[in-house]
């Protein structure tokens, strides 16, 4: 049997923080347990990507407590952007890196409020310092890949793809009038929110009604701009601010829903999209990242929903053309039916990554200087 070392933030687990990359860290690592897998899974405290020296050093300790030439995926929250950390540790473990979101990348840089022009030098060396020394770097879209070798001049070969999985879900089911919108995003500004209540506000004159699912204690002061916003534009009653969701309560807003709206400033893939066409519900979204990977195409080229760019007008005609044209919605529908069908299980999600951890082992030099064999447990790592 295998091992494998997972180091994710401590917060994958927790209700109040869902996000795309905590579901991908949690069902990657179920999945390789399935394939036969021994997942040691270590979860570190701290506010990542930005944690207290404590936390830092908490995460060196873990690094060092695994035998030599042990397979670790760390998660890129953590790792990215403590070179003085992954490098030593990439020199005795065989590390693998997974990127969900670069560090470096502008949007990213403007969200963790790193406007200087140092401090934004200083975090793509530190990203691009961590990426050079790992075994492998791991990518949930084409995008992010692409986007990691041109901007570190990261050779080809290291940086492999394995894009998230979709469980399939009974249909949602809406409204006639295709009136019932929904988001699903933390509220924080490079989801975009305040670009799409912008454009709700141009939309008075007809019937809609808004669900915002998503963490409101990560950017309080953004929220209350928000709220404003409603205010303002007179629609306060017309949007639900839901908080959080998972489970069922977050099943029964994708049933409830007619369409997803993922007018974000950054997706290196967009899970909620995904999501949303697993239950064959169309999707407006942001023509950004890996946002166009996520929605795809069928055979006929056609689309289930639309691509826009934001800062003009495009989200809100888009929007009124949902709202006002039952022809456009029956085709998105149907598009999004056919979609459904094609989207790739967990399943393949965790053979993909398996595939890197395998070729990663397959590099391993032996037993560690410890005189512990490679791939024993060093940790008190909990299983998954």
């Amino acid at each position: 049997m295998r091992t494998v070392h997972v180091v994710v933030p401590d917060s994958v687990d927790d209700p109040a923080r869902p996000s795309g990359g905590n579901t991908y860290d949690r069902r990657v690592c179920a999945g390789l347990q399935d394939l036969g897998w021994d997942v040691r899974v270590h979860r570190q405290p701290g506010r990542w990507p930005h944690p207290d020296p404590a936390s830092v050093t908490a995460l060196a300790s873990v690094l060092e407590s695994l035998p030599r030439d042990a397979v670790v995926l760390v998660d890129g929250l953590l790792a990215s952007g403590h070179p003085e950390v992954l490098r030593p540790a990439s020199e005795r473990l065989r590390v693998v890196v997974l990127v969900h979101l670069p560090l470096g990348h502008p949007v990213a840089l403007d969200a963790t409020g790193q406007a200087a022009p140092a401090a934004r030098s200083a975090v793509r060396a530190q990203e691009g310092s961590v990426l050079e020394a790992a075994a492998a770097v791991l990518t949930t879209s084409r995008w992010t890949a692409d986007w990691l070798r041109a901007s570190y001049d990261l050779a080809a070969h290291r940086l492999q793809v394995a894009r998230p999985g979709a469980d399939h879900a009974q249909p949602a089911t809406g409204t006639v009038e295709g009136t019932a919108l929904l988001s699903v995003a933390a509220v924080v500004p490079a989801k975009g929110h305040a670009e799409l209540l912008d454009a709700l506000a141009t939309l008075t004159d007809r019937p809609w009604r808004l669900v915002i699912a998503g963490a409101l204690d990560l950017a309080p002061d953004h929220v209350t701009r928000l709220r404003a916003t409603c205010a303002r534009a007179g629609i306060t009653d017309r949007v639900r601010f839901a908080g959080p969701l998972g489970g069922a309560a977050l099943d029964r807003e994708y049933a409830a829903a007619d369409l997803l709206v993922v007018p974000s400033r950054i997706e290196t893939y967009g899970l909620v999209v995904t999501e949303a066409l697993a239950r064959a519900l169309p999707v407006v979204a942001a023509a950004v990242g890996g946002v166009e990977e996520a929605m795809g195409s069928v055979p006929d080229g056609g689309r289930p929903g639309r691509l826009v760019h934001l800062g003009g007008a495009e989200l809100a005609l888009a929007l009124r053309s949902w709202l006002e044209d039952p022809g456009l919605r029956e085709r998105w529908r149907s598009v999004a039916r056919e979609r459904r069908t094609t989207l790739e299980p967990w399943s393949a999600t965790a053979r993909q990554v398996a595939d890197v951890l395998r070729g990663v082992a397959a590099r391993s030099s032996g037993s560690a200087s410890t005189g512990r064999p490679a791939g024993s447990d060093g940790s008190a790592g909990a299983r998954w």
